[in-house]
């Protein structure tokens, strides 16, 4: 689910969605810090300060969503998005993956516009990212069918890795994570499949016919790697 075997190209094409934001993610950083007047501009409307909200610019609940703090900000929060959007875009479809997306983030942005004071400013995707978590989250304990055991319980570390990391680091915006993942776990229900894809599943021959996840028989060193590199840029959405 999460280990990646495309190359560039097919990624652009099986992917579209996520290859947009992520594209957007990387302009926006050239044009904010290459030190452009019209980049400077930017990232002063885009930010999200809760002043100016409660002002009536409500697009700062959407905008910070695009924006980043340095490059190192943008480049694992872009990663992420690499290796834990696709699955979820190519079991949603394109447009109930961004919806879903934009919705968690907004959920996020709005919980901080409301819990935090006034002089809060905030900005990047991890909100939104913590949304996609929240719905792989409802998958490993209400959809089963959906997700196989290894991937369940790489899902779980991941969690954990987050939630403690979230409290630990006072750089980040707790409550867009709280609320993202809580709002993806939210939305969950309303976006996915209603029943698992055939090549997901195999059929038993027991006469429930319960769908039975088709589950790797060991992992391989591939595996691993791709686990140790997952980790290590969940980390890196807490620098």
């Amino acid at each position: 689910m999460f280990i990646r075997t495309e190359n560039f190209r097919q990624f652009l094409r099986l992917y579209p969605i996520i290859s947009i934001i992520i594209a957007i993610h990387i302009i926006l950083w050239l044009l904010i810090f290459l030190s452009l007047p019209f980049g400077t501009t930017l990232m002063q409307h885009m930010i999200g300060f809760n002043f100016l909200i409660a002002e009536g610019e409500y697009w700062r609940l959407l905008s910070p969503i695009f924006v980043h703090s340095g490059f190192g900000h943008m480049l694992f929060n872009s990663f992420s998005l690499v290796l834990f959007g696709p699955a979820l875009e190519s079991m949603l479809g394109k447009f109930k993956f961004i919806v879903a997306y934009l919705l968690t983030g907004v959920a996020a942005n709005l919980a901080t516009f409301y819990i935090e004071p006034l002089e809060f400013a905030h900005v990047g995707s991890s909100g939104a990212i913590f949304g996609l978590f929240g719905i792989y989250l409802y998958m490993v304990l209400f959809r089963k069918d959906l997700i196989n055991q290894m991937n369940s319980q790489l899902i779980m570390t991941i969690l954990i890795i987050g939630l403690v990391m979230t409290f630990i680091n006072s750089n980040v915006n707790i409550v867009a994570h709280i609320f993202g993942f809580i709002a993806g776990a939210i939305v969950a229900p309303i976006v996915l499949p209603k029943t698992s894809g055939q090549p997901q599943v195999i059929m038993t021959r027991s006469t429930s016919y319960r769908p039975r996840v088709r589950l790797p028989r060991q992992f391989t060193p591939k595996h691993i790697l791709w686990i140790i590199i997952i980790i290590l840029v969940l980390l890196g959405i807490f620098l």
